[in-house]
């Protein structure tokens, strides 16, 4: 008589893949959007809060959102913004909050953005959080995303005049 096809060991297999499969989800992106341009839109917030030229991001399932740039750069909106090459958040329905990484020239000093926040799109109006201060600014500023400057070609272009000191 021959022996019954051993089928037992089918499940076993399966519950041990679907255990790994489920133990490696929370290292992997919620998220499905191509762009951090699609994600802040599917946010409520405007896709030109980051320039074009990002490189990539990551946002884990508590909502932290990482977005790395090539290197530090500078955009101007209503007034100089410069973004390092990695800017940290926490990404909620229309805010930005507790931001990293990104600072806005107000009257000749750098100012660190703190939290970014759309209350009421009707409005046309997004906060800047800046610390002493909350700097309304209108939303068609971020319809688009912006190019940003490398810093380095901003300290060419508008610092660094040569004073005829030689670099060691």
């Amino acid at each position: 008589m021959a022996a019954p096809p051993h089928h037992y060991n089918l499940p076993i297999h399966t519950l041990i893949v679907s255990i790994s499969i489920i133990s490696f989800l929370p290292f992997l992106p919620l998220t499905t959007c191509n762009s951090i341009h699609d994600l802040l839109r599917s946010r409520g917030l405007p896709a030109g809060l980051f320039p074009q030229n990002v490189k990539s991001y990551d946002l884990d399932q508590n909502d932290h959102l990482q977005v790395y740039l090539e290197e530090p750069c500078e955009v101007m909106f209503d007034t100089r913004v410069l973004f390092e090459s990695v800017v940290r958040a926490n990404l909620s329905y229309g805010g930005l909050i507790g931001l990293e990484g990104l600072s806005q020239e107000e009257l000749f000093l750098w100012l660190p953005v703190k939290g970014i926040k759309v209350i009421d799109p009707s409005s046309g109006l997004i906060l800047f959080d800046i610390g002493l201060a909350f700097k309304q600014l209108s939303l068609s500023l971020f319809e688009e995303p912006p190019i940003c400057v490398p810093k380095a070609v901003q300290l060419e272009k508008y610092g660094r005049k040569d004073t005829g000191l030689q670099n060691v």
